[in-house]
């Protein structure tokens, strides 16, 4: 092919990751105007209306016979039930952060999660590591340890949400499902816990979610297009760049985040942390370059 023709392809995949990972950024603001409804609300809505809206966009996209291909796999239906878990689990530690104030710990675990995922190829797969990576896995435990020394304990969110991605990640990949059918999937194993809970909530007349304002009511609501949006950008860039490219993007949410963090959400940001962050950058460059050399 004509390297000209290339050209518009590799630009509207460069715009696509901004969209992607600016949104993933962003997405904190979303969840704290809906900090007056309890967690597990928010994330009960998050999952039904997930669910709802991307079985919509497979029917749009007429993409529903692969979905019903994949779902009739028992051993990928399994498998799935398992990443759900953990994508649950990972929806759920984020909020949290976010609702805790506690977002410099959330952009933390985004920052070592290639390299969480570097260690998990090493304990799971047996994987041998250049001295190179190495160093950089060394580096980033350092920053995790002296975070840890100065929280008078580990950081577990950032923790969290590291090992429940690398893991899901880990899953994902080993299963080879497009990402829009696993994530229908998943939510659908998730949708019944759901809709239990929120029954529950209906009958003690607990519920907080349509019983406040109209805005935090339309913005439930939004949560499944709010969740399938930057995923949506993620795969119009995925088809268009090669993965060493795309690699460089995955830090601008974290970054947006810290920003966000420490100037519009007055987190503390103290010496140990530009210290402990400091590790973890020098870990990300360290592993940056070398992925570069090997590509």
């Amino acid at each position: 092919m004509d390297p000209s023709a290339k050209k518009p392809e590799s630009r509207s995949g460069v715009l696509y990751a901004l969209a992607a990972y600016t949104l993933w950024g962003l997405l904190p603001i979303y969840w704290k105007a809906l900090h007056g409804i309890p967690l597990g609300e928010v994330l009960a809505h998050r999952v039904i209306w997930s669910a709802v809206t991307i079985l919509l966009l497979l029917a749009a996209l007429k993409r529903l016979p692969d979905f019903l291909r994949v779902l009739a796999d028992r051993r990928k239906r399994m498998l799935l039930l398992l990443s759900a878990v953990l994508i649950g689990c990972n929806w759920s530690i984020y909020i949290y952060a976010v609702y805790r104030g506690e977002l410099v710990q959330a952009s933390l675990g985004y920052y070592i999660n290639p390299l969480m995922s570097v260690g998990m190829g090493v304990a799971i797969l047996r994987e041998k590591l250049s001295p190179i990576q190495i160093l950089a896995v060394a580096l980033a435990g350092l920053g995790v340890v002296i975070l840890g020394f100065h929280h008078d304990g580990l950081p577990w969110v950032a923790l969290g949400l590291a090992l429940s991605f690398a893991l899901y990640g880990y899953i994902k990949k080993r299963l080879g499902v497009e990402s829009l059918t696993g994530l229908a999937i998943e939510t659908l194993w998730l949708t019944p816990v759901a809709a239990l809970y929120l029954a529950w909530l209906a009958w003690h007349h607990a519920p907080q979610a349509f019983a406040s304002a109209a805005a935090p009511t339309f913005l439930l609501l939004g949560t499944g297009a709010i969740t399938l949006a930057p995923l949506f950008f993620f795969n119009g860039a995925a088809r268009r760049l090669p993965l060493s490219t795309l690699g460089f993007y995955q830090y601008l949410s974290p970054s947006i985040q810290l920003v966000m963090a420490v100037v519009w959400f007055h987190e503390p940001f103290t010496r140990m942390h530009a210290m402990s962050f400091g590790l973890i950058w020098a870990a990300l460059a360290l592993y940056t370059v070398d992925a570069i050399r090997k590509a």
